[in-house]
């Protein structure tokens, strides 16, 4: 008899919501998933019609973070290797926030917001992707 199945490996997705890319990371992110995630915003450009143009990166699930996946943060966060994005980094909680400082990582000019709605309103977008309101919307209506 065969010992239980490995636990896979588990990925982190990375969606669209219009021209912004909501990537939530939840629990403990294994080394081959963080290189995974970073790898595939790297690519998202290619793979899609709509150019990108902004990344929120929600922290809110992460309690951990070690000195690779703090590189792996910072890196992504930095700019997610996508010209024109503009990267938010949301729901950081004071532990994980205090790491990349502590391991000496910079994260150079990273925007960051409590929580998603906040990091999409930043980046002037709704929760919802509403289509943008009309160039002259009507008065008292």
């Amino acid at each position: 008899m065969t010992g239980p199945p490995a636990s896979p490996e588990r990925s982190v997705p990375v969606l669209a919501l219009g021209d912004v890319l909501p990537v939530t990371v939840q629990g403990e992110l294994l080394d081959g998933v963080a290189e995974r995630l970073r790898h595939d915003i790297a690519r998202r450009p290619a793979a899609g019609p709509v150019p990108v143009g902004g990344v929120v990166l929600d922290l809110s699930g992460v309690e951990i973070v070690d000195s690779f996946l703090g590189r792996v943060l910072a890196e992504i966060a930095a700019g997610a290797r996508l010209p024109a994005a503009r990267t938010v980094v949301a729901g950081t909680r004071p532990a994980v926030a205090l790491t990349p400082v502590e391991l000496g990582l910079a994260l150079p000019g990273p925007v960051t917001a409590l929580d998603v709605d906040r990091a999409l309103s930043h980046l002037g977008r709704t929760a919802a992707a509403a289509p943008p309101p009309p160039a002259h919307p009507e008065e008292g209506a």
